[in-house]
Order: structure tokens, then C-alpha cells, then sequence
């Protein structure tokens, strides 16, 4: 059961991340490497406001920073014409350097003893078990930012993005500025990361600054094994999809990590095998159901 509340907890918060990634790696088309270094921005601006006593505004500004984050790496690929990957592990590389700032010069910092917002619901609802009042403002935020971007991508800026994402060159005969498409759906994708790193703060009671390494993989793991139980049919699906694709890969690595065939540290080779896994089920697929119709259709000629 705890295995259960805690992998369903961390799969809420990080399916905030998996929606941002959703945006650039399925709307936009486009690699964003930013992940790691705008997930940690969160994380650490949010810590560094928690312990100020500030939790509320940790949040907002990590979601803030996280989108100015993303603007720099979209004004990068659009403006300066640096390929996307590079500019996105620019943006990643100097982050580093920012994250540390903002922690102090402190390679973490620890909110023990500090008020952040799972710990204030806990004690407004001491009746209430520590593991639900986590769940309902885990659930609460996600589904916020859930609403958000479902709303954002049906009005017409949203699908401007989203067109741009199909087919910039006819989005271009239509006299809309794609570069400025652009850098806003990578500032609307990392706003949900940092989204994602500043709940994750708050929850963890810490902020480390290698917290973010391989977020990217996560995010992505997310969105493809959402989209082996949901397929890919609409944006708002999409997002659906990459929450549960979130829960699902977490609790795959609790279970995994609580086996005894992975020790601890295998974390890392777990996610990378998921991911594998994930994309190459359609190809698996695919093979599999070209070899049965020439397989049946062997059998007619033969009959």
C-alpha cells in the first residue's frame, strides 16, 4: 500500500513534467534537452523561497522560472538558429551555474524544520492521514495544469502552436510568426517542469542539484508508455495519457527497485530500459502484424 500511495504521489508530480515534454516532443516535434536544468531551477527556487517561509511563492516562481528558462532556449533556435538539441544543453549547461546560485552556492538545501504547503495540509486536517492530504494537492495541482493546457491548445494561440508544430511552412503563408510560436510552446513546456520540479521540493523536503539529472528520460519514458495504453489521438488525450504514463513508470520502478534482481542504484538502467522498451513495442508490433497477414495470406494461396 505504501508502495502503492508513494509511486502514485511522485507519478502526479512528475506528470506535470510529462505534459510539459508532451508539448515539444509531440506538439512542437522538436527535442528539448532544457528538462534537466529547468527541473532543477524549479526545485531549487522553490526550496530557497520555502525555507525564506515563502512556499506559495516557491511555486509560482518556479513555474515563472521555468518558462523564462524556456524562452531562452526557444529565442536560441529560433533567433540564433542553433539547432534545437545544442541549444537546449546550452540552456541546460548554464543552468547549472544558476542553480547553484540560487541555492546558495550549496549543492542542496534541506527544508527540514520549514513550512512548506504538504506540511501546512497535513496540519490543517490532522484527522485526515498524512498519505491523502499528500494525494489530494498532488492530484490538485496536476489537474490544474491539466485544465490549463487542455484550454490553452483549443484557443486560437494554442493552435497556432500546435499548426506550427504539423507544418511550419504553411503556417508561414499564413502570416504567423512560427519563431514566436515557438518560443512560446518551449516557454509553456518548461513551465510545467519547473511546475514539476517546484511541487517535487516541497514534497521531498529537499532540494539537490543533481535532482534533475535525467528528467528528461522520465518525461519521455511518461509520454511514451501513456501512449501505449492510450494511442495517440487528440492534445487533450495526450496530456491525459502522459499523467497515467507517469503514474504507470513509477510504480514500474518501485516495483522493479523493490526486487531483489535491481539493487538501489540501477535506477538510472531501469528508466533506460523502460524507455527502450516503450519505443520499441510499435515496431515490435508492427513486425509481428505484418508477419500474420503475410503469414494468412500464405494460407490462401496455399488453399
Amino acid at each position: 500500500m505504501i508502495l502503492f500511495a508513494g509511486s502514485l504521489h511522485l507519478g502526479l508530480i512528475y506528470g506535470l513534467m510529462a505534459m510539459g515534454i508532451y508539448v515539444t516532443f509531440r506538439i512542437l516535434n522538436t527535442p528539448d534537452l532544457t528538462t534537466d536544468g529547468s527541473f532543477t531551477l524549479g526545485l531549487a527556487v522553490s526550496a530557497s523561497l520555502t525555507a525564506l517561509g515563502m512556499p506559495g511563492w516557491g511555486i509560482v516562481c518556479g513555474i515563472l522560472f521555468g518558462a523564462l528558462a524556456g524562452t531562452v532556449t526557444g529565442f536560441l533556435q529560433t533567433k540564433m538558429d542553433i539547432h534545437p538539441i545544442l541549444s537546449g544543453i546550452l540552456t541546460m549547461s548554464a543552468l547549472y551555474t544558476v542553480n547553484l546560485f540560487v541555492l546558495g552556492d550549496r549543492s542542496n538545501l534541506s527544508l527540514l524544520g520549514s513550512k512548506h504547503l504538504f506540511s501546512m495540509a497535513a496540519a490543517s486536517l490532522p484527522n485526515v492521514h498524512k498519505d491523502v492530504t499528500r494525494l489530494v494537492l498532488a492530484s490538485f495541482f496536476c489537474l490544474a495544469c491539466f485544465a490549463f493546457l487542455a484550454w490553452f491548445f483549443q484557443t486560437h494561440l494554442g493552435l497556432c502552436i500546435r499548426a506550427a508544430g504539423d507544418n511550419d511552412d504553411m503556417v508561414r503563408a499564413s502570416s504567423i510568426d512560427v519563431d514566436v510560436m515557438r518560443i512560446i510552446a518551449t516557454s509553456v513546456s518548461n513551465a510545467c517542469v519547473g511546475f514539476s520540479g517546484a511541487v517535487a521540493a516541497q514534497y521531498q523536503g529537499f532540494a539537490d542539484i543533481s535532482s534533475g539529472v535525467g528528467m528528461m528520460v522520465v518525461g519521455l519514458a511518461s509520454v511514451i508508455i501513456g501512449e501505449v495504453f492510450w494511442g495517440r489521438r487528440s492534445v487533450t488525450l495526450g496530456f491525459a495519457s502522459a499523467i497515467c504514463g507517469s503514474v504507470i513508470y513509477r510504480l514500474i520502478i518501485a516495483l522493479a527497485l523493490k526486487s531483489d534482481f535491481f539493487p538501489a542504484y540501477a535506477l538510472k538502467l531501469v528508466s533506460a530500459l523502460i524507455v527502450i522498451a516503450a519505443l520499441s513495442l510499435p515496431a515490435v508490433k508492427g513486425r509481428f502484424q505484418l508477419y500474420s497477414a503475410r503469414r494468412e495470406a500464405g494460407r490462401h494461396v496455399g488453399g
